[in-house]
């Protein structure tokens, strides 16, 4: 929030401050987004590939029945 006077940029020697806040403002929001939203959609595909192609229990093996 601190940055968001400098993004808005009034004043004297704004327009040299005006873009430093831009994409100040603008990392933190993209960042925000990437944490809050993709990050947890990406854990849930990354556990249904593994549910789908990793280990799976050994299955057991039956001897066959002796010839009588």
């Amino acid at each position: 929030m601190g940055t968001l006077p400098i993004a808005i940029g009034w004043g004297a020697g704004a327009e040299s401050r005006r873009p430093l806040g831009l994409a100040v403002v603008g990392g933190l929001a993209f960042s925000q987004i990437i944490t809050l939203y993709v990050t947890p959609v990406v854990y849930t595909y990354l556990d249904a590939l593994q549910q789908r192609f990793g280990r799976r229990a050994p299955r057991s093996v039956t001897e066959p029945a002796a010839a009588d």
